[in-house]
């Protein structure tokens, strides 16, 4: 049997850092990354054969659990009639009419291959929509890892202790205001879009204020900017028609990621007509790739949306609420000063205070005081993988029944005795 330790002397010897994504060489919680063989449903299993019950489900897109079965069809069934083709399918077109449904206000949409591309695609856009240059993000939001983004990232950027990154000009960060999350900023009209997570699920879990997006909207009205909704991680896991329904606020520009694809490599952004006709062939802002609306990704994204309806979300709900209130009690009963803050079924963990943090600031000193890494490892060794970075959420899945829940809650309160 080959070790994860084995593996992961392989990877160094061919990928950077021995992974392809930074946070997974666990370089922010120490020790060895274990190496996924095979996952199904809630659990996922190492090359050392250890089963874990799984809340990571790939940051997100396991919404529905690892390997669903009218997922895995969906794909199985498109690739035998190939895998790309660099030519439009209907495949594009039912995806996009499910997405267009679900958001009121969206009207078209553009599909790409990562969120990273979804975000960095929405800016050009607004840019060339408005005729302005600056744009506004908010410190702790991760949108991706192109340059301009990249200023006082949350995830992305801090689990790996970096205040920023090197290769980025300053010329490219030159028009990136970036402002306190939850304080909403005076802007002018040199600023063409604010873009934000509307809950910022890169800095651990950090709920907006209560009335923060309604004045952000109002903020975008009285100046001509446009509001991007980052919907990378909430597309689709808040409500059935994402984070406008949930908070009552329609941004002018949406992006997606994750959920939309079924766990594939994809990505989408849109908008109303008029703001989406800027796009080439119709305008002049230039966007394309060879990859954007893959047929496997449609398959598996159109898929996975028929399965989340209203009594999807509402389950999701229940589970999280659950899984929340449960680590709460078992780490509170332990001793532990922890927050578990939670919006629809998203689910944060902080240690070191008892009052969810409400900015970037605030979250950073409850990451970096050392206790989620023993946590993380003494969960790991009972069986349960949570994120390997103090900067992530929890995604509790369709598939993390109440069985599953209580048994994360034993194992969770074995670990604690054994720190």
């Amino acid at each position: 049997m080959t070790s994860n330790s084995d593996l992961f002397l392989r990877a160094k010897q061919v990928i950077p850092g021995g992974v392809n994504s930074p946070v997974r060489a666990f370089g922010s919680v120490g020790g060895t990354p274990y190496f996924v063989t095979h996952a199904k449903g809630p659990f996922i299993y190492d090359a050392e054969e250890n089963c874990y019950i799984d809340y990571v489900q790939s940051y997100g897109p396991g919404i529905l659990g690892h390997a669903h079965p009218a997922v895995v069809k969906a794909i199985t069934e498109a690739a035998a009639k190939g895998t790309t083709f660099g030519a439009p399918t209907e495949a594009e077109i039912k995806l996009a009419e499910m997405v267009s449904e679900r958001i009121q206000g969206l009207e078209l949409v553009r599909f790409v291959s990562s969120g990273t591309e979804a975000t960095m695609s929405a800016i050009r856009l607004a840019r060339g929509a408005t005729g302005r240059n600056r744009i506004l993000k908010f410190a702790g939001c991760y949108h991706g890892h192109s340059d301009a983004l990249l200023a006082a990232g949350g995830s992305g950027v801090a689990n790996q202790g970096l205040s920023g990154c090197e290769g980025v000009t300053p010329g490219a960060v030159a028009d990136t205001i970036v402002a306190p999350y939850n304080v909403v900023p005076e802007i002018d009209e040199t600023v063409a879009a604010i873009i934000v997570e509307p809950v910022a699920a890169n800095m651990g879990l950090v709920a907006p204020n209560p009335s923060f997006l309604t004045e952000l909207r109002k903020v975008c009205d009285q100046t001509g900017a446009l509001l991007i909704f980052d919907e990378v991680i909430t597309g689709f896991r808040l409500a059935h028609g994402g984070a406008a329904e949930y908070f009552g606020v329609t941004p002018d520009i949406w992006c997606f990621g994750k959920v939309v694809g079924g766990g594939l490599p994809v990505g989408a952004f849109g908008a109303r007509r008029e703001i989406m006709e800027n796009l080439a062939p119709l305008g002049g802002v230039y966007q394309a790739g060879t990859l954007s609306g893959n047929p496997l990704a449609m398959a598996a994204g159109r898929a996975t949306l028929e399965l989340l309806n209203q009594e999807a979300h509402t389950q999701l709900v229940t589970t999280a609420t659950r899984l929340a209130d449960g680590l709460d009690e078992v780490f509170t009963a332990a001793g532990f000063s922890v927050s578990v803050p939670r919006v629809g079924s998203l689910v944060g963990l902080f240690f070191g205070d008892q009052t969810p943090p409400t900015n970037f600031d605030e979250a950073q000193k409850l990451a970096e005081n050392g206790i989620y890494s023993k946590v993380f490892h003494a969960l790991l060794r009972n069986g349960v993988a949570f994120a390997p970075g103090p900067y992530e959420g929890l995604f509790p899945s369709l598939v993390h029944s109440d069985q599953i829940i209580d048994t994360t809650l034993e194992r969770a309160a074995s670990a604690i005795a054994s720190i």
